[in-house]
């Protein structure tokens, strides 16, 4: 169903030919969804979903859009469905995401967090029309100095773990497509990266994420095994990081000097909730299962947050959920599906138009 009434950023991106990688994923899922809902055209391009249920088939979004299965490492394919979409707009989520299995997978993870990046920008480069490229990297490809204050857009990358360093050696190459390319009709390669915190939200059941954990635990009747209850992370719902990436496209579009950059998304109010205390939130919702602590676990970083004061100054970015809202809707989000499994569009469709309505009040009384 379409919106009638349309953000600023909504209106730009509206009638738009937008080519998303990682469109069966839990995050490529809620953005199918929010950008059909505003009118725009999209093509997504992606691995089949790895998990049973997925979001993406809950969602039944195949028959709303152009749905291509393919693999972001085979440079032919995916250049063949970006020239035969010839896109306006790019979103690139697609990747390797899981820190723990990079270390099981550290080929396969660089070849898709970095190849995988290369194909893309190599096709879009040589398509007429591009307005905007966003590639979604990660607030992991800093330097980690497990330091108490949030890193900001011009510290150090680095990343000790495969996870990490592949998607800062992905930054290293965006930022050499920036600078050192042109599009086809001559203009400054319109890209922006987008370095996300944590994010939670219904519909995802990857393998060792801390909410698909619970989740799994609480519908099994199993134990919880949790690694670091007291790392802390900066979690937010999935719908800030799309609404993030969809108004640095609809920047990119109107104003490429100033958005063609890299850009932090955390949560508002800058607080990281360590793994223990949102595991707590979830059960108040929901259910608590049993706990149990993992030894010798892999290495990952202790202390992350990040400083999204450019995106809040410049893009206007407030998310519509504090991190309390986010975890109660996300558990509700859970707690309903397994309650009514055809529920799931209904539930998400629900959820956006709540998220939504918050952003177009607090837009309307900023004018």
């Amino acid at each position: 169903m379409q919106h009638e009434e349309l953000l600023a950023f909504e209106a730009t991106l509206s009638g738009k030919r937008v080519f998303l990688t990682g469109h069966t994923g839990f995050t490529g899922s809620w953005a199918s969804a929010w950008l059909l809902g505003i009118g725009a055209e999209v093509c997504g391009f992606s691995l089949a979903p790895e998990t049973s249920p997925s979001l993406w088939t809950e969602l039944a979004l195949d028959g709303r859009m152009r749905s291509v299965i393919g693999d972001i490492c085979d440079r032919d394919a995916l250049g063949d469905a970006i020239r035969t979409f010839a896109p306006q707009v790019i979103l690139h989520l697609a990747a390797q995401p899981l820190v723990r299995r990079s270390y099981r997978q550290p080929f396969e993870t660089f070849n898709s967090n970095v190849m995988g990046t290369l194909n893309v920008l190599e096709a879009a480069r040589h398509v007429a029309g591009i307005e905007a490229i966003v590639c979604v990297t990660t607030d992991k490809v800093y330097e980690n100095k497990e330091w108490p204050w949030p890193y900001r857009e011009n510290d150090s990358l680095g990343g000790k773990d495969p996870y990490s360093a592949s998607k800062s050696a992905a930054e290293m190459v965006i930022q050499s497509y920036q600078y050192a390319y042109q599009t086809v009709d001559g203009r400054a390669l319109p890209i922006a990266t987008a370095r996300g915190g944590n994010i939670i939200g219904g519909g995802d059941w990857s393998e060792d994420r801390l909410v698909p954990d619970f989740v799994r635990a609480v519908t099994r009747k199993s134990a919880l095994t949790l690694r670091y209850p007291d790392a802390t992370r900066p979690w937010q719902h999935v719908l800030a990081l799309v609404q993030g990436y969809l108004m640095l496209a609809a920047k990119l579009i109107s104003d490429p000097a100033i958005a063609a950059r890299s850009w932090n998304m955390g949560p508002a109010d800058g607080r990281a909730l360590s793994v223990r205390t949102v595991l707590e939130s979830l059960s108040a919702t929901w259910t608590r299962p049993n706990l149990e602590y993992l030894d010798n676990p892999a290495k990952e970083a202790q202390l992350l947050a990040l400083d999204s004061t450019l995106a809040r100054d410049v893009l206007r970015w407030y998310p519509a959920w504090d991190v309390e809202e986010t975890i109660a809707r996300t558990a509700t989000w859970y707690r309903d599906f397994y309650a009514d499994h055809h529920g799931a569009a209904e539930i998400t469709l629900t959820q956006i138009a709540a998220w939504r309505h918050l952003l177009l009040e607090r837009e309307k009384n900023a004018t």
